[in-house]
C-alpha cells in the first residue's frame, strides 16, 4: 500500500480539475430537475449512473426506500462514506443547496477512484462508499437508513452542505414533528351556527396556547408551525382542520419534555372548543449532531491545503435539525458548510438562484476537493482514524 499521502492528495486534485465540468454538469441536472422528498428518481438515476461510470457498484434501492442508494469501491475496512442529498423543497426548489450536496460527494468520489484504483485493486485496503440519502428536507432518509443497518461498519459519514459562509463545525438541534387533526362537525355558518363544532378553532387556540408557552421555554427551543387543513369554504363550519408543528431544542431529552407540553396545549384546545384530537408523530425525530473535534480539525487541514479559510462565526447561532444528526450518534460525522454567497439564506428563492449558477458551482466543487482530500488521510493515516474513532467512543 502506498504511503505517499502527498502524492495521492496531488493526483487527485489533477483529477477533480479534469471531471469540473462534468461534476458541475450533474450539479445542473439536479437543480434544473427539482424533486421532494422521496420521489427524486431523476437525481438519484443520475448520481447513480455518474457513479458506476467510474467504476462503482451501485445498490439501489436500500433501506426500502426508491430513490437510495448505496454505490461502493474498494473492499474491506475502513470504510468512509460520502453522503448524497437530492431532495428539493416544494415551490423553492432547491433553496437548501442539495444539488451542491450530491454533486459534491458524488464528484469527489468518483475523481478519488482515478488515484484509489491501483491500491483497493490489491485488495482489502478500505472501502469507499456513497450513500444516496432521500428526503432530508422531511428529516427521514438517514434515519430509515440508521434503522436499516446501512452504518453499521462505518468508521466515518461525510459530507458539505451550502450556506452564505464557510464553517466545519456545524451544530443542529434535536427535532420531533407533530401532526394535529381536530374533528368538529359541520354546520350552515350563517343559518345554524349553534348547529356546529368548529375544527378551525381547535387549530387557531392551539396557535394562541403555543404563542403564550413560547414565554416560557429556553432561548434555544423553536417551536413553529402551519395550519395544513383549515376548511373548505367560509359559510361551512370547519368539521376537520388541522395543523402541523416542529419542536426543536438542544438535546434530546428537551425536545421530549417540550413535545407534551405542545401536545397539552393541543388537548386543551381540543377541550374548549368541544373538538376530537388526533395527535401523530411524524417519521423518526432528528437527534442533535454529535461533533467530533478530530474530524473538523482534519478537515480543517483540508481547506488549508486548498489555500481556503474558515469564516469566524459561531457553530451554535441559527440552528436548524437534519436527520445527519442521527447519523452522527452512530458513526463519527461532520456536516461543514461551504459558501455560496454572503448574505443569502437557506430556504430562500435567493439561495436557490445562488445554488444553481456560479455561486453553487464554485461551493460543490470547494465540497468535492476538500472532502476528497479528507477521505485520503482517513484511509491511509490509521493513526488519525484511531483518534476520529476514539473521541466518539468517549463522548
Amino acid at each position: 500500500m502506498s504511503k505517499d499521502i502527498t502524492g495521492m492528495k496531488k493526483s487527485f486534485l489533477g483529477s477533480v480539475d479534469e471531471l469540473d465540468s462534468k461534476i458541475i454538469g450533474l450539479g445542473n441536472f439536479i437543480f434544473g430537475n427539482p424533486e421532494t422528498a422521496f420521489k427524486e428518481f431523476k437525481a438519484s438515476g443520475a448520481m447513480q449512473d455518474f457513479l458506476s461510470g467510474y467504476g462503482f457498484k451501485v445498490e439501489a434501492g436500500v433501506g426500502g426506500m426508491e430513490t437510495a442508494f448505496c454505490a461502493t469501491i474498494g473492499s474491506g475496512a475502513p470504510v468512509i462514506a460520502l453522503l448524497a442529498e437530492m431532495d428539493s423543497l416544494p415551490e423553492l426548489g432547491h433553496a437548501c443547496g442539495h444539488n451542491i450536496v450530491g454533486a459534491s460527494s458524488v464528484g469527489a468520489a468518483s475523481a478519488l477512484s482515478f488515484v484509489l484504483d491501483e491500491e483497493f485493486k490489491a485488495g482489502g485496503h478500505g472501502t469507499l462508499m456513497v450513500l444516496g440519502t432521500p428526503a432530508e428536507e422531511e428529516g427521514h432518509g438517514k434515519t430509515v437508513m440508521v434503522e436499516a443497518g446501512l452504518f453499521d461498519g462505518v468508521d466515518v459519514a461525510m459530507m458539505v452542505h451550502g450556506s452564505s459562509r464557510r464553517m466545519v463545525e456545524k451544530h443542529f438541534l434535536g427535532l420531533t414533528v407533530l401532526h394535529f387533526t381536530f374533528s368538529g362537525r359541520a354546520a350552515h355558518a350563517s343559518a345554524y351556527p349553534e348547529d356546529g363544532i368548529n375544527a378551525l378553532d381547535g387549530v387557531i387556540q392551539t396557535f394562541n396556547a403555543i404563542n403564550a408557552l413560547r414565554q416560557h421555554v429556553p432561548s434555544e427551543v423553536r417551536i413553529h408551525g402551519i395550519v395544513t387543513d383549515g376548511g373548505k369554504a367560509a359559510n361551512i363550519v370547519p368539521e376537520t382542520a388541522s395543523a402541523e408543528f416542529f419542536v426543536r431544542a438542544t438535546v434530546m431529552a428537551d425536545v421530549e419534555t417540550l413535545k407534551k407540553r405542545v401536545i397539552s396545549c393541543a388537548k386543551g384546545a381540543a377541550e374548549a372548543t368541544g373538538c376530537d384530537l388526533e395527535v401523530t408523530e411524524v417519521g423518526v425525530p432528528n437527534a442533535p449532531m454529535k461533533i467530533n473535534t478530530v474530524l473538523c480539525e482534519l478537515y480543517r487541514s483540508s481547506l488549508e491545503q486548498l489555500g481556503l479559510k474558515e469564516d469566524d462565526y459561531r457553530p451554535d447561532k441559527n440552528l436548524g435539525s437534519s436527520d445527519i444528526g442521527n447519523v452522527s450518534q452512530v458513526v463519527p460525522s461532520i456536516h461543514p458548510n461551504v459558501p455560496l454567497r454572503k448574505g443569502v439564506s437557506v430556504h430562500t428563492r435567493q439561495f436557490a438562484e445562488a445554488a444553481g449558477g456560479a455561486d453553487g458551482h464554485r461551493a460543490m466543487m470547494e465540497g468535492a476537493r476538500a472532502l476528497g482530500l479528507t477521505v485520503i488521510d482517513l484511509l491511509f493515516n490509521p493513526e488519525l482514524l484511531e483518534e476520529v474513532k476514539k473521541e466518539f467512543a468517549s463522548s
